[in-house]
């Protein structure tokens, strides 16, 4: 049964689990990923930039008729990151279409979130001067973040993406997230999975508001950048030791 918009809203719990979003989140992103949609694929035009000879709609119905199935099938691919050709199953596509919608949609996504001022820089010089725009409380978590990827080919790859934390071969990026909002405002580079978090922070050189409070976890133990205060929490040890 292929995965319906419409059907998932109604499951709060299920469609925050399959999208990272609410239903009302979701629909607030919506409006920003039509515009982008309508703007970067006129309706007169087909997908290589002709002119239609035929009313837009006319004709078969695709599994991604509408912007919603559109959006929700971004939504998807990005939380979960599954193979293409199980993304595919999912929402009855081949593996062939699945794919040159995830290249046809990723700019589209990318661009509504860039309207809504929500898209988090990747450039860590300009991390600083981003979130002195924002006028928020300056209190921020960094984290790194993994994510199941398929075991590459070679072993020399295998062996760098193999992360021994969480027995899988993994991608890796860092977060930067407001801690009052939760909203993310830096996304480092991909790294593969061997890759330990200070190290990474140390390649990014991510500059910070000098006024930043930094929240951290043992991860980054040694890394203190440049801002007001970091914290992170003790370890704690056994009784009688």
């Amino acid at each position: 049964m292929v995965l319906e918009y419409k059907r998932l809203a109604k499951d709060r719990r299920q469609f925050l689990a399959l999208t990272g979003l609410t239903p009302k989140e979701f629909a607030e992103l919506h409006r920003a990923f039509r515009n982008a949609y309508e703007k970067a694929h006129p309706r007169d035009k087909t997908a290589d930039g002709h002119i239609r000879q035929r009313k837009a709609g006319g004709g078969r119905k695709g599994r991604l008729s509408t912007t919603e199935q559109k959006l929700l099938f971004s939504l998807v691919y990005q939380k979960a990151y599954p193979l293409q050709a199980l993304l595919g199953e999912v929402f009855e596509l081949s593996q062939s279409r699945a794919n040159r919608w995830i290249h046809r949609l990723m700019p589209i996504l990318k661009q509504a979130l860039d309207d809504l001022g929500v898209l988090p820089t990747r450039e860590p010089s300009k991390f600083a001067r981003q979130e002195r725009r924002h006028q928020e409380a300056v209190e921020l978590i960094i984290d790194g973040t993994d994510r199941r990827r398929q075991r590459p080919k070679s072993q020399a790859k295998q062996a760098l993406h193999y992360s021994g934390k969480h027995k899988t071969h993994s991608d890796k990026n860092v977060l930067v997230v407001n801690a009052k909002t939760k909203r993310v405002g830096y996304l480092s580079q991909t790294y593969a999975g061997k890759i330990h978090d200070k190290k990474i922070v140390d390649i990014e050189a991510i500059r910070y508001p000098r006024a930043a409070i930094l929240y951290k976890d043992t991860g980054f133990q040694g890394y203190e950048p440049k801002v007001h205060q970091t914290q992170q929490p003790k370890k704690s040890h056994a009784r009688g030791r």
